[in-house]
């Protein structure tokens, strides 16, 4: 049952939001009429205010020219490239008239310097662990076959043959020299390493050939070390994403068998510059020593699937029983090489190098201290035409839009921030530098955060989100038409035959996990996906490969941007904050239930009584809170509320952080701490379950009670001090609000 003063909370906030646009309610994926439209024709009316004028703003040719701008030449972080882009964004935010900032930062970056891989003459000692021989190292033995490090050029993608493209590589990879014997370990995960020594399979000196999937690529690289590994070769399986799945690039959109994916691999129990956690790494700030921080030290090469076939080919040992460990290739899956011998050589540097955020501001008119963060990263592994400029792209549409809008009169009550991120693809590196930097203001005025990571990948809409904001996301995807839907909106198609959307939990992988998992701030991913191919991270990620595979006509990117717009609109412009605190409790107790199951799996106890009746008095202040959003209005109290409101979340932080992580203070969700990208809700518990550490688990439930009280009071925070008022009041004010 859905308790009445909440059903006329989401009512109202429905048909004020929705109200608001006017007569584009729902926006479709057409271009309406313009000003250099030929003469004779009706100009559209003007919108009446900032939610009807960023949802109308936005273009698919807009869209397709900031591609081009961005996406004409290869910028890895730290680059020529990568200093031509930052300047084009600032050039072009500076343009809309927005507030700019070039925010430098010099972090520990890294570059390829040469690497090879052979199938070299082998020992004769099946299955061989012995260490090579020092004088070995320094020279070649002969060599049967060199396999091919970087991806096939293309006649019919010029683009694959700019010079500044660089072989396949792993940034931060150790450098060295390694000749020795093979062993496959699947997807590299740390159960994958343990079955192989239930096997009696030892991965001590050997070279680990393992398949992209199942976990961040980084930890891969961690657990071949642990088992003892002396190099580590990734390869892409085309039963996962190459000819296994459809054509191949440039046939279709799938990884043909030389595309290789690029990536770092670091896994320090914080994220940002590796020297110089918890602080930004700009002039001032102490640095770690290099040589303290746990960063890789095998050679670690990615490889394409026709490379990985041949080294498949070549190995001799058993045949892998489990089909769960096999893939796409055409040979047999064998654990172990047998009499195989592979020689890797990587050499890298590592050094400090400066690249930088930048920032375009639109400032509140009434709040200016509270900020709303959209942001998105600028640098790539090549062209970076899907990763990550095909959300870059929506990034720099919404900011025309709402430089438009400021254009037109229409100045959100709160700051809005339009964030271009630095060096994300070697660690999530500028957005998190930022966030320490800002941390004291982010901490008292970030409202929410909105990553657009790779946003626009097709037509098929998805999203994750805090509890508190998904409500938020669901009432903007109900204002833009779905693409080729005849007039259905996003919210209807993405719905199905449910009664709302499902959205996903928010873990790590982008640049979200700085606000979210490190300031506690409500954060929002948003994208739509859906096209039958995959370019990742390969020097395959081109606009001709954008073009060709996701579309011509940007549609979905137009609607991702129109979903953005409007849900930015509603979270820097409304009167109230569109934060539902209920939300946060509202699955707490199906979450609890499996924690309970998975505990008594593992063979713990766990008594969640007492969390229970906490969960209680939490679930009844925030629905007392929520009345009080109801029940707040003059600015006086809309203020109070509003305050609370953002400020709500920051009780699920801790400075202890999670266990061995204490960089990641939010004790609610945060990134999986064996797999990266993954979401875990309830860290605490889940962590303590799967070390199987009773000792742990009770700290953690006493932990959470602490948590749940602080929310709780965080709760009363907002209907302390509102005076109760009648329905009808509430809904006479509605109009204003």
């Amino acid at each position: 049952m859905i308790h009445p003063r909440r059903q006329s909370f989401r009512s109202s906030r429905i048909c004020r939001f929705a109200a608001a646009v006017g007569a584009v309610a729902v926006v479709g994926t057409t271009q309406g009429a313009r000003s250099d439209e030929p003469r004779g024709l009706v100009p559209p009316e003007p919108p009446q205010n900032i939610l009807a004028s960023v949802i109308a703003a936005p273009t698919a040719p807009g869209l397709r020219a900031w591609h081009d701008l961005l996406g004409s030449q290869p910028h890895v972080a730290g680059g020529a490239g990568d200093a031509a882009v930052i300047a084009a964004i600032a050039g072009a935010f500076q343009g809309m008239g927005l507030e700019t900032e070039v925010w430098r930062f010099s972090p520990l970056l890294c570059r390829p310097v040469s690497a090879s891989l052979t199938i070299i003459e082998g020992s004769g000692a099946a299955g061989s662990t012995a260490a090579p021989k020092a004088e070995d190292l320094g020279r070649r033995r002969r060599g049967i076959m060199s396999l091919s490090l970087q991806e096939e050029e293309l006649l019919a993608d010029p683009a694959t043959r700019h010079p500044e493209l660089d072989r396949g590589w792993n940034a931060y990879s150790g450098s060295g020299v390694v000749e020795a014997g093979v062993v496959y370990a699947n997807r590299g995960r740390r159960e994958d390493f343990a079955r192989l020594r239930e096997l009696g399979v030892d991965c001590t000196g050997r070279i680990v050939l393992v398949r992209y999937g199942g976990n961040y690529r980084g930890f891969k690289v961690r657990f071949a070390e642990e088992a003892g590994a002396a190099g580590l070769v990734i390869f892409t399986d085309p039963g996962d994403s190459g000819d296994d799945r459809g054509a191949t690039w440039p046939d279709g959109g799938w990884a043909n068998d030389t595309c290789i994916q690029r990536g770092s691999i670091v896994t320090l129990p914080y994220k940002g510059d590796p020297l110089t956690p918890f602080e930004p790494s700009i002039p001032g700030t102490t640095r770690l020593a290099m040589e303290d921080v746990a960063l890789p030290t095998i050679p670690v090469q990615p490889i394409g699937y026709a490379a990985a076939t041949r080294i498949m080919a070549a190995m001799t040992g058993p045949v892998v029983e489990d089909a769960s460990w096999t893939g796409g290739l055409d040979v047999p899956y064998r654990q172990d090489g047998g009499d195989l011998e592979l020689r890797l050589e990587v050499q890298q540097t590592r050094a400090i190098m400066e690249t930088a955020n930048v920032l375009g501001s639109i400032r509140g008119s009434e709040s200016p201290d509270d900020v709303v963060i959209v942001g998105c990263h600028h640098d790539a592994w090549g062209f970076g035409a899907a990763d990550p400029l095909a959300g870059t792209i929506v990034l720099m549409e919404t900011a025309k839009a709402f430089a438009t809008a400021l254009e037109q009169g229409f100045r959100p009550r709160r700051t809005v921030i339009f964030a271009a991120w630095g060096a994300e693809e070697f660690g999530i590196i500028g957005s998190s530098e930022w966030c320490e930097a800002q941390r004291d203001r982010l901490g008292a005025n970030g409202v929410a955060y909105i990553n657009l990571d790779m946003a626009a990948m097709g037509t098929t809409f998805g999203a994750s989100a805090s509890p508190s904001l998904r409500s938020a996301v669901i009432r903007a995807a109900s204002l833009v038409e779905q693409p080729g839907k005849g007039g259905e909106t996003v919210r209807d198609v993405w719905a199905g035959d449910r009664e709302s959307p499902r959205l996903g939990d928010l873990g790590g992988g982008s640049d979200h996990v700085g606000f979210l998992c490190h300031l506690c701030i409500p954060s929002i991913s948003l994208g739509a996906g859906g096209s039958a191919g995959t370019s990742y991270h390969s020097n395959y990620d081109t606009l001709a490969w954008y073009r060709s595979t996701v579309g011509e006509d940007y549609l979905g990117a137009l609607m991702v941007t129109r979903l953005c717009a409007a849900l930015t609109a509603d979270l820097a412009d409304a009167r109230i904050l569109p934060i539902e605190p209920a939300a946060i409790a509202r699955d707490l107790p199906s979450r609890l239930e499996g924690i309970g199951r998975a505990a008594e799996a593992a063979g713990l106890t766990i008594d969640l009584s007492p969390l229970y009746e906490d969960l209680v008095a939490l679930n009844h202040a925030l629905l007392a809170a929520q009345d009080a959003m109801e029940g707040a209005l003059d600015d006086p109290q809309r203020s109070k509320v509003n305050t609370a409101l953002r400020l709500l979340e920051r009780a699920w932080g801790e400075d202890p952080g999670l266990p061995g992580r204490p960089w990641f203070r939010n004790v609610f969700a945060t990134s999986n701490r064996d797999s990266g990208y993954g979401a875990v809700v309830l860290p605490l518990f889940s962590e303590a379950i799967v070390d199987q550490d009773q000792a742990a688990l009770d700290r953690a439930l006493r932990r959470y009670q602490n948590a749940f009280r602080r929310l709780a009071a965080s709760a009363r925070d907002i209907s302390g001090g509102v005076g109760s008022v009648s329905e009808e009041t509430f809904e006479a004010d509605a109009g204003q609000r």
